[in-house]
């Protein structure tokens, strides 16, 4: 079983600066980031069996600086594919969504097909990456399935992390295996008896009316959990599609190659037409919420504003609008943009570049006191050879009065 080790440093950032929510929409509960301008509609992000709303934090730091609004949800506990049809369908309802995109990763990107088969009308576009057409090969493979909902949380884990692929890896995608663990450990046992149910559950996508032009097929071209058979089913359903082929990344790429497949997901928006509003990127209120925020939130934040004496709202610089990742000056462009912009978050080194304008001055002053301290140093080492030296000459000179008198 692989081990849990430390969170990389900017994942414990996102999650002191954007808020989980939990929503109980009749007997399920909801569990779900969300993030960027609630007036563009929103990339929701569904994980695999593994996986959490937490695994997507890269792409929810990534995109929402480009003023794209994210969505990662947990699958909560269903234990039928028409069951998460209809619970997912509640879910936007209540959080006031009507149009998506979806990218699915293994589990969750065959559950976005089911979704995109029933509910057509809702569903923009889909990213696909490591995922499957049917359940059949699964529950072949797994003989014990009519009663897995009767096994014990251990040994639910044990199955699950025994189909992560054993080592050695690169240092990033051994990275993205100790996330995924960490948050293997987080989930219930019939959080996990739901999931591996949905996966062996016999079940098989149908054509879909969302055409080829509008989906993204994104896999890793070094090994998966999901059999190469399948991925090529996949391929030769939607041959209209556009492929996008990671040449390393595992089976969790989305943390292991986030910059690449941050940038295949904005090829796959603007392809489709999704306009973005980067002038509009939410902040961080200082009430501990975050994200998109409900209508009565809304209306709460605009009767909570001070009124001048004419009864109008007064608009406070501190609460203007901006990404807890971007600078507090209101100058977001040139180079600290660049720079924000094209940002690449390293778990080995525990580097976050964010708050790029302050990083720069950091970076100049810790240049300056470097400079200044390596100056004083070689001053020392060079201060008794620079002495010897003008004793010499001064001697010198002074043999040399006493010569010409």
């Amino acid at each position: 079983m692989k081990s849990v080790l430390a969170a990389p440093g900017d994942y414990i950032y996102f999650k002191s600066q954007v808020p989980l929510h939990k929503i109980p929409i009749g007997t399920k509960q909801w569990r779900y980031y969300d993030f960027g301008p609630k007036v563009v509609p929103p990339l929701i992000c569904l994980p695999g069996t593994a996986g959490t709303a937490d695994v997507y934090y890269k792409q929810i730091m990534s995109l929402s600086m480009k003023g794209y609004r994210v969505i990662s949800v947990d699958i909560p506990c269903v234990w039928n594919h028409q069951e998460w049809i209809q619970s997912f369908e509640k879910f936007l309802d209540a959080i006031d969504v009507h149009h998506i995109h979806l990218y699915g990763t293994s589990l969750g990107g065959f559950l976005a097909q089911l979704f995109a088969q029933h509910r057509p009308r809702r569903v923009k576009s889909l990213i696909l990456s490591n995922t499957f057409l049917e359940t059949r090969t699964f529950a072949a493979a797994m003989p014990w399935a009519p009663i897995v909902g009767w096994a014990p949380s251990f040994l639910l884990k044990r199955y699950v992390l025994t189909g992560i692929r054993d080592g050695p890896y690169e240092p990033f995608i051994a990275d993205s295996v100790d996330l995924v663990v960490s948050q293997v450990e987080t989930l219930s046992r019939d959080d996990l008896a739901s999931r591996l149910t949905m996966t062996v559950d016999n079940a098989a996508v149908k054509p879909l009316l969302l055409s080829d032009s509008f989906i993204t097929i994104m896999d890793t071209n070094d090994y998966s959990s999901i059999p190469q058979e399948l991925k090529d089913q996949l391929s030769e359903r939607y041959p209209g599609a556009r492929q996008a082929y990671l040449k390393t990344g595992g089976d969790f790429p989305f943390l292991s190659r986030s910059d690449e497949v941050n940038l295949h997901l904005q090829l796959h928006l603007k392809r489709v037409g999704l306009e973005v509003h980067p002038e509009l990127m939410q902040s961080i209120p200082k009430d501990g919420t975050g994200g998109s925020h409900s209508k009565e939130n809304d209306k709460k934040d605009r009767d909570d504003k001070p009124k001048d004496n004419g009864g109008n709202p007064v608009s406070n610089s501190e609460e203007s609008q901006s990404s807890p990742w971007a600078p507090e000056s209101s100058e977001f462009h040139g180079l600290d943009y660049q720079l924000l912009s094209n940002a690449e978050i390293h778990h080995k080194n525990s580097i976050v570049l964010t708050h790029s304008a302050m990083l720069m001055n950091q970076h100049t002053a810790a240049t300056f006191i470097l400079l200044n301290r390596l100056g004083s140093y070689l001053l020392s080492l060079c201060f008794p050879f620079v002495w010897v030296q003008c004793t010499f000459l001064l001697i010198m000179l002074g043999n040399s009065d006493n010569l010409c008198k």
